[in-house]
């Protein structure tokens, strides 16, 4: 009877202990998400170009033949679009929500000619842009969105080094824009 009283007190011990350190651990490991990373890049409703990294806490890439920016945002007041235009071998985008869950994405081959037109937008919005039918969404993709705040990923590709610049140029010229339809 004596083992099992014991067994038990030291079980009972080892489980707080655990959970006191996880507990302690969480602010350590909570500002190491992407959505925070990408917050701390610059201000919002901005394409912030990231600097080539290897090291994995970074944000960034880490492959030598990718640029990459990252837009934070937040819909709750207006839709954002994403816009961008230029001639480079290859684009990719993917939003996300806060919790880093991706929204949508897309890449050259699939958008219209080329060309990065989307507007992200709360249901409601959604609905309302929808029954307005604004002109200059004409070719836009309309994705929702349910979470407001989250961060757009812009990839493009720079196979050799004379593409860099026309990929530096792409991604600092792209825009992620509050988009006022009424």
């Amino acid at each position: 009877m004596l083992r099992i009283a014991l067994a038990i007190f030291t079980g009972l011990i080892g489980a707080a202990l655990l959970h006191l350190i996880i507990v302690l651990a969480v602010p350590h490991f909570s500002n190491r998400d992407a959505y925070t990373r990408s917050l701390a890049e610059g201000p919002a409703n901005t394409f912030h170009l990231l600097k080539d990294t290897r090291d994995k806490a970074a944000l960034g890439s880490g492959d030598p033949f990718i640029k990459v920016a990252v837009c934070t945002f937040d819909i709750e007041e207006m839709p954002l679009r994403l816009t961008a235009f230029g001639n480079v071998p290859f684009w990719s985008i993917a939003i996300y929500d806060s919790a880093s869950n991706e929204v949508f994405s897309m890449n050259d081959r699939t958008s219209a000619e080329g060309v990065m037109d989307i507007l992200v937008a709360t249901p409601v919005q959604l609905s309302t842009i929808r029954k307005a039918q604004p002109a200059a969404l004409a070719q836009a993709i309309l994705t929702s969105s349910v979470q407001t705040e989250g961060y757009a990923v812009l990839r493009t590709m720079t196979p050799q080094s004379s593409f860099v610049q026309e990929a530096e140029t792409f991604l600092d010229q792209a825009k992620c824009e509050p988009f006022q339809w009424q």
